[in-house]
């Protein structure tokens, strides 16, 4: 295949606690996302931006804002060709008002305008559809596209370039689906071919480390995606079709654990994706050559990753664990829920959103609980010194060693010790107890605790300054919301400590 398969993608998920190196504040209005992503091309050499419409404001005309402020620069870094800008489409299933027909047509117009000035075409021809659970909603997405996109009137009668059928990137976010997307290939596999008469080229799909762990906790996301891996390997080489899986990731292990400080350790851990997501916490929270040297490593070692391939005893295995860390997780999220969301009020923004419905809700089996967006639920947990990590986690290993499951665990989760070590380092054990004489349920949390020191054989405890800093603060965050006072700043703070808001 001649097109080059991106190994960075840039996102404007707000998780960073810095101020950006190109800016003057923490928070980045829509304005300024067009600068941004011509920062992340040309000054960090990402290979793709995500241009997110899902659930935030959005500049319509950013193709146009590109070609115009860098035309130059974009001759010779061809888009769509050597560098590549990437909806993430509202999900007309759950955002409607017609967002979705803005995003396809500003692609349509990126690519009459390409023409035009004598630019590539297509420079945009993939969308990201989020909360994707069938392989229907794939079809209809294109089908839309396509009716759009022919779309003829004399008032339209514009020069037109080479985009009418979309590529869509499904993405994954549940543990279920997530586990059993192949299934979802499969079918959409036929249906593409049933109704345009050929099947695609290649793959590229999506999988979520965010709203699964929010969903169904940080272990069983990260088990769910050791399934996939192998599945997507074994249904490319079986359909002979090329898939390259993308993973969404953020800097704190709830939603990744990707640093610039531990490339190796993360490719090893989630071999066999080809596109790393560059959140904003890896940019800005970081120092910046640390960064640019992070993101160069991992468009050297990337292509040449490889998934593991599980046999069909051990995908039941894993599947069986997914279930026992998502059910004692989501049995205990409703403790932690209402202090969470007092917490969540005082996180500060950092993008401009819309109102957004999140995944939460949709559970099976946690009833009525809310949450607020996993960012949020992140920063607020670390910010009182309870990593969400933790929740259900302990509990969940006695009972793996009760069923002989320990040894499976081991051999394919690489990284449990070095996660857990870093996220131990972040607890706060006084306020934990605090919450606990408040109300015993918090206990459980407790036992979390003890059962992850006795597995992992270690204790515990700050083992940095910015840690032991890090545990002091969220002490006076914690008395501060006892006392219903503004805390913001504090969260600010710990943020700056751990290199990363939520």
């Amino acid at each position: 295949m001649q097109r080059k398969i991106p190994a960075t993608m840039a996102s404007q998920h707000p998780d960073h606690a810095s101020t950006p190196f190109w800016h003057n504040r923490a928070f980045i209005d829509t304005s300024q996302e067009t600068l941004e992503t011509i920062i992340a091309f040309e000054d960090l050499d990402i290979d793709e931006y995500m241009w997110d419409w899902e659930g935030k404001l959005v500049d319509e005309s950013v193709t146009e804002r590109l070609f115009t402020d860098k035309f130059d620069y974009f001759k010779t870094n061809q888009l769509g060709k050597d560098k590549f800008l990437t909806y993430r489409l509202p999900n007309p299933f759950v955002e409607t008002e017609f967002r979705l027909g803005r995003a396809f047509f500003g692609m349509i117009s990126a690519d009459s305008l390409a023409q035009k000035v004598g630019l590539h075409t297509p420079p945009l021809f993939e969308a990201i559809l989020p909360m994707c659970e069938n392989a229907k909603s794939l079809i209809d997405i294109q089908e839309a596209f396509r009716e759009l996109s022919g779309l003829k009137h004399w008032l339209f009668n514009t020069q037109r370039g080479n985009l009418y059928h979309l590529q869509p990137i499904p993405l994954f976010e549940q543990v279920e689906v997530i586990s059993n997307a192949d299934q979802i290939l499969a079918e959409y596999l036929k249906m593409h071919e049933d109704k345009f008469g050929f099947v695609p080229k290649y793959i590229r799909l999506m999988l979520a480390r965010s709203d699964p762990s929010l969903n169904a906790g940080n272990i069983a996301n990260i088990l769910a995606i050791k399934i996939a891996l192998s599945k997507f390997q074994k249904f490319s080489e079986q359909k002979e079709i090329d898939i390259y899986p993308i993973i969404g990731c953020g800097s704190l292990p709830f939603r990744g654990g990707l640093t610039p400080y531990n490339i190796e350790d993360f490719v090893n851990e989630y071999t066999g994706i080809k596109t790393v997501m560059i959140q904003s916490a890896f940019r800005y929270d970081f120092p910046l050559n640390d960064a640019k040297a992070g993101i160069k490593k991992l468009q050297q070692i990337l292509p040449n990753s490889q998934a593991r391939v599980l046999d069909s005893k051990t995908e039941k295995e894993l599947a069986k664990m997914i279930q026992i860390f998502k059910t004692h997780y989501q049995n205990t999220i409703g403790i932690v829920a209402k202090q969470v969301n007092i917490i969540a009020n005082n996180v500060p923004k950092r993008r401009e959103r819309v109102l957004h419905v999140g995944l939460f809700g949709y559970s099976r089996g946690v009833g009525g609980i809310s949450l607020p967006r996993a960012i949020k639920f992140n920063a607020s947990m670390y910010s009182i010194g309870i990593p969400p990590e933790i929740i259900g986690a302990g509990r969940s290993l006695k009972e793996l060693k009760e069923k002989g499951l320990l040894p499976t665990l081991a051999k394919h989760y690489h990284g449990f010790l070095k996660d857990y070590q870093r996220v131990g380092g972040f607890i706060n054990r006084s306020n934990l107890e605090k919450l606990a004489q408040q109300d015993n349920n918090w206990e459980l949390v407790q036992k979390d605790i003890v059962e992850l020191e006795n597995y992992l054989d270690i204790k515990f405890q700050p083992n940095t300054p910015e840690q032991q800093e890090h545990v002091a603060i969220s002490s006076l965050i914690f008395a501060g919301l006892q006392k219903q006072i503004d805390v913001s700043d504090l969260i600010v703070k710990a943020g700056l400590l751990r290199r990363s808001l939520g």
